[in-house]
């Protein structure tokens, strides 16, 4: 019989197989559903089902550069050990290359992308299939950089935390301020970055803090607004790249030593496996009493 395109769809979305996996195995069971779904459990393809409802909160970020143009990706797979096996770190560079090279603007884009014959979603089942843990591409960002600017690349503890920055400054800036993301996590540029909601919110947190505080009872307004900007910088000054102190010398400000290196921040991604996640936790004693029920 012939195959429709709303059955190779409803079989794809069922099982995660590829589009031609999907029109082979009704085409073999004579569009029955169920028997489709077998016959790729038989031939090894849709073993990534039993898998979808698996929390993947481990893996790697890869980051990859090409001229002006750079890729951060995060592929995320059950367990830290299956981040050092070798389909999945050639997984990890396919995926970001051919990101790279495309630029889509969503994940779903991203594994609808041709590659080795297939699309990008089938390496992905295939390496779930094979690995025996469910892998995922979680999240990408292509960033471009003018001819003027640097890539500041920095990936640690093998890429479990990656950072681009892109600066008006030479590679070794751009490479100093990527670690100072990664080590130090800001959220912003600057106070000129930041949100007016989250200064207004810290504003009025800092407000009633100074105005309960019995020292600056019958104090001068403009004392009492001194102090409450004070308060409102310290607190946000960490979450501001350019306020934090500098990593590799205590002495000054991120924002100094740009300054003294000439250059300036235009922007940073920074990807931590992980990151939002909520993972599981194991408790190993009930996973043995189970097994022995």
């Amino acid at each position: 019989m012939a195959v429709t395109a709303a059955q190779v769809k409803e079989l794809r979305e069922k099982t995660g197989a590829g589009m031609l996996d999907c029109k082979n195995a009704l085409s073999a069971t004579d569009g029955d559903m169920e028997k489709a779904i077998d016959w790729l459990r038989e031939k090894g393809i849709a073993k990534s089902v039993k898998k979808a409802g698996r929390i993947a909160a481990e893996g790697l970020t890869k980051i990859v550069v090409d001229g002006n143009k750079a890729c951060v990706i995060e592929v995320n797979s059950e367990t830290d050990f299956v981040a050092k096996n070798a389909q999945f770190l050639a997984l990890l560079e396919t995926a970001a290359k051919t990101i790279l090279a495309a630029n889509p603007a969503t994940v779903e884009d991203a594994l609808a992308l041709a590659v080795n014959g297939g699309t990008l979603n089938d390496e992905f089942i295939n390496a779930t299939a094979t690995i025996g843990e469910k892998i995922v591409l979680r999240r990408f960002a292509v960033i471009e950089k003018a001819d003027d600017e640097s890539f500041g690349i920095y990936s640690h503890m093998g890429g479990v935390k990656s950072v681009v920055a892109v600066c008006k400054g030479s590679e070794e800036v751009a490479k100093h301020v990527a670690m100072q993301v990664c080590s130090m996590t800001p959220t912003y540029i600057s106070r000129d970055y930041m949100p007016a909601e989250i200064v207004e919110r810290e504003t009025k947190v800092q407000t009633e803090i100074v105005n309960a505080d019995p020292k600056f009872a019958g104090k001068p307004e403009k004392v009492i607004a001194g102090a409450i900007q004070g308060k409102v910088t310290k607190a946000l000054k960490d979450m501001c790249l350019v306020d934090q102190e500098y990593i590799l010398d205590g002495s000054m400000t991120v924002g100094q030593y740009l300054k003294n290196e000439g250059a300036s921040v235009v922007s940073f991604t920074r990807y931590f496996v992980g990151e939002g996640i909520e993972k599981r936790v194991e408790n190993f004693a009930e996973e043995v009493a189970k097994q022995m029920a």
